[in-house]
């Protein structure tokens, strides 16, 4: 069973309902924020939530957690409708919710100690607090004074309370430091090797690239594209660049003739190769060194920030095309 599935969910905002003279109604333009969107999150997986702001992520989120209905379609969360089974799922998620509002006169570990006796967990507060890296004397603390980044890790160990089957986290890293993005991440995939599903929407691309399964990118109300990251370079061909220093340049025609390879050049001692897919790239790294002796490598993936613009670019330009809002329809209900 996934721990997630929508089916056709689509949301529209500012729709209304009127009726002709002759009693037929019809339905005025609305602005369209999710359109027919099928997403399905494997059972503990980590999948990262993609788009550029206005591109339905918030909508759909909140369609998620209940918090607003769809205008058409479905959303199950752990195998439950999510119009029909909120309140209960709640229980079995964990939540940090982009612009996470503390209570300004509890204490770091008052918030934590709160959120245990409201899911009814056993959970003990201190290890909570300790594990998202939280100092313990800013935890006896007026939640009031924290900075960004303590208040981002107490939202953390918020969401963590009482092992959730599914944590969504929207924006997790946002007002940490280095350090504590890398304890994001070692958090992230300790909870998917507990059996948990991680939903990751964020705009810090890099992050998700180091700790995600699979990503979909949403532009316009659609998801535009889901799959692995290797997979997404591979189908837009932005697999891999090699640049081998050699020692002579030999005959690179054996190199040319390999599938997937789409271009080779040669620049001083410099032999640059570019792949169509990831895994090409050690068959052609192979191939040269048979060839001749390779002093250095380097290669480069393309970025999950590349993919990202490439694919919100190619929905940006069909979207120049067509009306922003669902047009006029009439007929009988």
């Amino acid at each position: 069973m996934p721990a997630l599935q929508t089916t056709a969910l689509t949301k529209t905002f500012g729709e209304r309902k009127r009726f002709s003279p002759l009693g037929r109604r019809t339905q005025s333009d609305g602005v369209l924020a999710v359109d027919d969107l099928d997403l399905t999150v494997d059972d503990g997986e980590v999948f990262g939530f993609l788009g550029p702001n206005g591109a339905g992520k918030s909508t759909t989120i909140n369609m998620l957690l209940g918090f607003i209905h769809p205008t058409s379609g479905s959303a199950e969360v752990l195998g439950h409708d999510v119009t029909e089974n909120s309140t209960a799922l709640r229980s079995r998620l964990g939540l940090l919710p982009e612009g996470f509002d503390l209570y300004e006169n509890l204490t770091g570990r008052e918030h934590v100690q709160s959120a245990i006796e409201t899911k009814g967990a056993d959970d003990d507060p201190d290890a909570i607090i300790d594990r998202v890296g939280l100092d313990p004397e800013d935890a006896r603390r007026a939640a009031g004074g924290y900075s960004k980044g303590m208040a981002q890790r107490l939202a953390l160990g918020i969401a963590l309370v009482g092992e959730p089957d599914l944590l969504l986290l929207d924006e997790p890293s946002s007002g940490l430091d280095p350090k504590g993005i890398k304890l994001l991440r070692t958090i992230v995939r300790e909870e998917a090797d507990r059996g948990a599903t991680v939903f990751f929407s964020s705009h810090a691309l890099g992050q998700v690239q180091k700790v995600c399964d699979r990503v979909g990118i949403m532009a316009d109300g659609e998801m535009v594209a889901v799959d692995a990251i290797d997979d997404l370079r591979e189908q837009l061909g932005t697999g891999a660049v090699v640049e081998a220093t050699v020692a002579d340049v030999p005959d690179l025609d054996p190199l040319r003739a390999l599938d997937a390879v789409r271009e080779v050049s040669v620049a001083d001692d410099v032999v640059r190769i570019t792949c169509d897919a990831p895994e090409t790239k050690m068959t052609a790294l192979r191939r040269l060194d048979d060839a001749t002796t390779v002093n250095d490598v380097a290669i480069e993936d393309a970025s999950l920030e590349a993919l990202f613009e490439e694919y919100t670019s190619q929905e940006a330009a069909t979207a120049d095309a067509e009306p922003a809002v669902v047009p006029a329809t009439g007929g009988d209900d």
